[in-house]
């Protein structure tokens, strides 16, 4: 099933089904992004709004972009702040977005719909004012190792996945620095419930545009 698709089914009940990596990720993004003003947020991959209530309260402006129109039917429901833009848009092609606006591109649990990192990270770079932040926050790659990947159940009971593409710790940092972005940090986590054993459930990586220029 497309993206697209699966998501715009997987919609109304996104929120309400059982995800410790969809929990996590709203944990950490908070606690690593911490309250600061932000003037402008690019949330690339915005699903149905759980991250984008949080980033309409720090930022003055946010644009809000997903690919899914369910997913952005429940986010547009979910979250009424003026302050927020919401557009349907492929990440993969041109974003509807004007150049050297955003202080803060954050991608959370999106990329592993994409199979070519670079292309869609200097898309998100050519956003940036010089001196932002490109925050990812994704499903661990040890987890994909393990076939582990978004999925969901229909009414019916029938497991349904969207395409996915596994990407190596590597494969991020690699990207990242063909357009031009210095690693700030980076993260591997647990939800509080996993075993103690276990893998890793999220990484996440926070970037920076040079203040000096834009990326090469």
């Amino acid at each position: 099933m497309s993206i697209s698709r699966a998501y715009s089914a997987w919609a109304a009940n996104y929120d309400a089904d059982p995800n410790l990596t969809r929990d996590l990720d709203e944990e950490v993004t908070r606690r690593l992004l911490g309250d600061d003003r932000i003037p402008v947020v690019v949330e690339a991959g915005c699903g149905t709004g759980k991250n984008t209530e949080y980033f309409s309260r720090i930022a003055d402006e946010v644009h809000a972009l997903d690919f899914s129109e369910g997913m952005l039917a429940v986010a547009r429901s979910r979250v009424t702040s003026p302050n927020v833009l919401f557009q349907q848009a492929d990440l993969t092609s041109d974003w509807p977005c004007p150049a050297k606006i955003a202080h803060l591109v954050s991608f959370n649990l999106v990329l592993e719909h994409v199979e070519l990192l670079t292309p869609v990270l200097r898309q998100a770079t050519d956003t940036l004012v010089p001196g932002g932040r490109l925050f990812i926050s994704e499903l661990h790659p040890f987890k994909q190792y393990q076939s582990r990947q978004a999925r969901f159940l229909e009414a019916t009971g029938q497991e349904v996945k969207g395409q996915a593409y596994t990407h190596h710790i590597s494969d991020f940092l690699k990207a990242a620095e063909a357009c031009g972005l210095e690693l700030v940090r980076f993260n591997e986590w647990w939800h509080h419930k996993d075993q103690p054993d276990s893998v890793p459930r999220l990484a996440t990586f926070l970037f920076r545009l040079p203040s000096s220029g834009a990326a090469t």
